[in-house]
């Protein structure tokens, strides 16, 4: 089975996050995207992030009832800082019979030189990009096991929907209804 690695801090999930695993499943031949949600990512500084567990339930509820697409708290139980590398290698141990794919956007590129053991993440696994807006890539230039997905580019983050749910807008559309639900109920 092809299992692309859908891995961050899903602060929160938003229909950006579902369209493009929802591409990758359908286009770029995955037969499923896990989302493996983070607790900590080691190069970023988040000051309002969300509770673990709570980011995981709007994960679930923004997936359910779509077969292609996991919800995972996989690395809540890896020790922290919470590493690409180490989490692909304990992924690979226990589920063998799959092939994983990470899947990181071309912002997320820009920066994979920093990434712990990234030269190792290179040559032992592939890699899935796919475009943000203001990180152009040339795909001539990507090595070997890194491909450039041709999906949509989705100009929605995590932060955007943060700072418009404390100024009170409605942004029911940029979020999974049981997702804007949970949200708002909270607000």
């Amino acid at each position: 089975m092809k299992v692309g690695i859908f891995s961050g801090s899903f602060n929160p999930v938003h229909i950006g996050h579902l369209a493009l695993a929802n591409y990758l499943c359908e286009y770029e031949g995955l037969d499923e995207v896990w989302f493996m949600v983070t607790p900590r990512n080691p190069l970023k500084e988040e000051k309002n992030l969300m509770d673990d567990k709570f980011r995981l339930e709007l994960v679930k509820l923004a997936i359910e009832g779509y077969s292609k697409f996991r919800a995972s708290d996989f690395e809540f139980h890896l020790p922290r800082p919470s590493y690409t590398i180490h989490t692909l290698d304990e992924l690979k141990r226990t589920y063998p019979q799959c092939a994983f794919s990470l899947i990181i956007g071309t912002d997320n590129w820009s920066l994979f030189p920093r990434w712990y053991q990234s030269e190792r993440l290179l040559t032992e696994n592939r890699i899935i990009i796919y475009p943000r807006p203001g990180y152009p890539i040339d795909a001539e230039s990507l090595p070997e096991g890194v491909c450039l997905a041709s999906s949509p580019v989705f100009d929605i983050s995590s932060t955007f929907i943060r700072r418009a749910l404390a100024e009170g807008k409605d942004i029911r559309y940029f979020l999974h209804p049981a997702v804007y639900k949970r949200l708002t109920n909270l607000l």
